[in-house]
Order: structure tokens, then sequence, then C-alpha cells
């Protein structure tokens, strides 16, 4: 079930961003008088095959424009007329141009049909980040919070020589502010953390190729912190052995417990065990014995007790840091791209397909993690678009400006081919995050 929420999500968020992305060029390309065969979401046909299993579930035609949604699952796009892409071949343009026809336009106009999706989905990315700041605000932990306990190190850090309990002092030789900005410096290059550890400071540099087992194993560090019980589940061990919302758990075995992550390795093994409990429930310790369940849990949520900093913003403050945090990923994306090529992280652990997105949103549905995470795929939609691919947004981008700066526009021969050739790339590079998110499964 969790799996088909998750799925539900993705699925909701590329049809709202690819719906938006074509729109953007019908957009432009309605604004310059040229005519759009179909608008469709989804494919009506078996792509990148655009003349087998041609059937749509459901079409309407206004004016000169057939509106459908398709029956293949896999983006979407609009046909417009007089223009190689992945719907037609030269072949089918043979016909003396036609005034309303894409190829009869200046090229300073198709440049921006061309661009029209990057464009809507750049101001998207921003207006779901302005909403999210102003109806969620900012949730973060300030670094005086974190550093109450410090942080909790797992394998990936110690690796680099940090330690549960440590506590982060400075970031580059500079101060922070945030918990938020640690993580986001761990994927910069030339990262050093200044550590305070059992009252001595020391520099730990973070290897610029740690990002690869970063993006493998996804956990880094995260803020040490102490808990209580913040639900109890109906029928679990922890119901049947007396423990409520509010206690706090200290002891395992005798053996005191304070933070939850360390608790929680603890409890690990003793899978299928009974163990005993000491709680703190309203000023009095108390012992109970549930037995932890094989899948090692004993059926609880936690509270974490750390102050949460929550920022929240008027609109006019939400439109600026929404904007800001929407465009940041753009320079995140590059980096990222920079990283691959240096060989800092392997393409495997980069690139993620659907399975690995689909596992990004939340296992119930959370609307606010759903929009920061649709504004954050519309920003790398963008992105991606723009890379000069041949079949992308961006290569059609290249050979506009070919034409611009030679006067003369390459053949309809040569889009055809190279559009082949994009098409080709793009099918290969799907194909490899497909096997990549199932080998990554099992």
């Amino acid at each position: 079930m969790n799996g088909l929420i998750m799925a539900a999500q993705l699925l909701l968020a590329l049809t709202i961003l690819v719906g938006l992305h074509e729109f953007g060029h019908f957009l432009f390309a309605r604004i310059f008088k040229i005519r759009v065969n179909k608008f469709y979401i989804f494919f009506d046909f078996l792509f990148p095959l655009p003349n087998v299993l041609n059937f749509s579930l459901w079409k309407k035609k206004v004016g000169d424009t057939e509106y459908g949604l398709g029956w293949f699952p896999l983006g979407g796009y609009v046909d417009i007329a007089g223009m190689v892409d992945e719907t037609k071949d030269a072949s089918q343009l043979s016909a003396e141009p036609q005034p309303w026809e894409f190829r009869s336009k200046p090229a300073w106009q198709r440049l921006f049909v061309m661009l029209g999706g990057i464009i809507v989905n750049v101001i998207l990315g921003m207006m779901i980040y302005t909403g999210v700041k102003y109806v969620w605000g900012d949730t973060d932990y300030a670094k005086e919070e974190l550093n109450k306990s410090g942080i909790f190190a797992y394998p990936v850090a110690e690796k680099i020589g940090l330690q549960t309990g440590d506590k982060i002092i400075k970031i580059n030789g500079s101060d922070y502010k945030y918990f938020s900005d640690i993580t986001a410096a761990i994927v910069k290059e030339n990262t050093t953390f200044t550590i305070e550890r059992e009252g001595k400071t020391f520099d730990v540099y973070v290897p610029n190729e740690l990002i690869d087992d970063v993006a493998k194993k996804k956990m880094f560090i995260t803020p040490l912190f102490e808990f209580d019980i913040l639900n109890v589940m109906k029928g679990s061990p922890a119901e049947e052995s007396g423990l409520r919302a509010g206690d706090k758990v200290i002891s395992l075995n005798g053996e005191p417990v304070k933070y939850y992550q360390l608790f929680t390795p603890k409890l690990r093994t003793y899978a299928g065990k009974k163990v005993e409990l000491g709680i703190l429930r309203d000023g009095t310790e108390l012992t109970i014995q549930p037995t932890v369940s094989a899948d090692s849990t004993i059926g609880f949520t936690m509270n974490p007790l750390l102050k949460v900093t929550k920022s929240e913003f008027t609109f006019g403050e939400a439109v600026v840091e929404g904007s800001k945090e929407a465009l940041s990923i753009i320079p995140q994306q590059i980096n990222g791209f920079s990283r691959i090529f240096k060989g800092h992280i392997s393409p495997q652990n980069a690139l993620t397909g659907p399975v690995g997105l689909a596992q990004m949103f939340s296992p119930q549905w959370d609307w606010e993690k759903f929009w920061i995470l649709t504004g954050m795929l519309s920003m790398a939609l963008a992105f991606m678009n723009a890379l000069p691919i041949p079949a992308l947004d961006g290569g059609h981008v290249v050979m506009l400006i070919y034409e611009m700066i030679a006067g003369k526009a390459p053949s309809e021969k040569f889009m055809e081919r190279t559009q082949q050739v994009g098409t080709f790339i793009l099918l290969a590079l799907m194909l490899y995050v497909l096997f990549n998110d199932t080998v990554k499964l099992f």
C-alpha cells in the first residue's frame, strides 16, 4: 500500500510537470500563430515509434488542436505543425511550408517556442517553492540546538573520522546557522568541518569522493536526540506490555538509554526476544517487558526531544526565499554533473529512475513534501531539457542558435537524423536508470 501511495504521488507530480512543460511550448506557438495539431498528456503511441499502437484514452478536438490523454504513461507531447520531433520525420514535411507552420517562422520566434517548456518549468518551480514557504514556512535545527548533544555519525561519516557526539563548530572556517547548512556542504567540493570533541577542537576534511558513498548509503549524519513515545500502535507488543504515549525510555535490559539513534541498534539485537524496558512516566520509573518483533520493532512512533526552529514568511518574503531556493537547484544540478565527469560520484549512484524517484515521496500522503519534491523536479526537468542533446529542447535551441549565427537552417533531413540520435541516447539512458533502479531494489 505504501508503495502505491508513493507511486501515485510521483505520477501526479510528473503529470503536472509534463503537462505544464508542454503547455509552455503550446503557449508560445499560439502567441506566434503557429498551428498545434495535438496536445497530449502521455503518449498515444508506443514511444518512440509514432506509428505503433496509436490510440488514446480520451481526446477532444477544439479548433485546430486535438487535446488528449495517451495510454503510454511516459511524459507527453505537443505536435507543432511544421516541426521535426518525436511524432514525425522529415518525409512528412516535404510539402511547401505554410505560413502557420513552425518552419515558416523567424528563428527568434522558433527559439521562444523551444524554450517555452523550460521557461514554464522554471516559473512553476519558483511558484511552488514560494507557496511552500508561505503556507508551511521553514523548519530546521539551529546550530545551538544541534550542538547540545552533537551529531549521530553513520558508518560513512565514521569513515572520514567523525564520531557520534561530535559538535560541528564551523564549515570551511566559517560559522553556520542550521543543520541544513551541514548537509548542503557535504555535496560541495573541498569541504572541511571544524569539530569539537571532548573539549578539543580539530578539522575533519571531507574527501570529494565521499559523495559517492553518501549517494549509495543515503545516510551520513543526523542530529543526535533524546526521545519519548509519541504514539503506541494498537495490538503491538508495546501496547500489550503497557507502554503509553508520553513515556520516556531510559534503559534496555538494565543498560541506560538516552538517544534514539543508539536505542534502535540495540533493540535489533533482540529480535524475537522479550526485553526489559525501563521507562519514566510522570516522574516515576517503571519496568515493562515487551517482545521485540521479527522486524526488530515493538510498535511505537517516537517524538524527538530536539527543539525545531520554525521560520514563517510574509507573501513578499516567501516570493524572495522561494525563488532563491528554486533557482539554487540549477547550480546544484550543474555541480552534480561536474562531479560525475570528475569521477567523484559514479553515474549509477548519481542518476535516479522512476523507482528511486517514487521512493523519495512519503509512504503516507504528505502535501508539504509532495510540493517540495514537485518543485525540485520542475527545476530538474528544466535543467535536463536545456541540455544540448538532440530530441531535447536544448538540442533544438543549439540548432536555432546555429541558424541565427550562420544565416541558414540545417536541412530537415539533418534535423531528422539528429532527432533519431537524440531519441536513441534518451532511450539508452532510460534503460540504464531502469536497470539501475532494479539493481538497487535487490
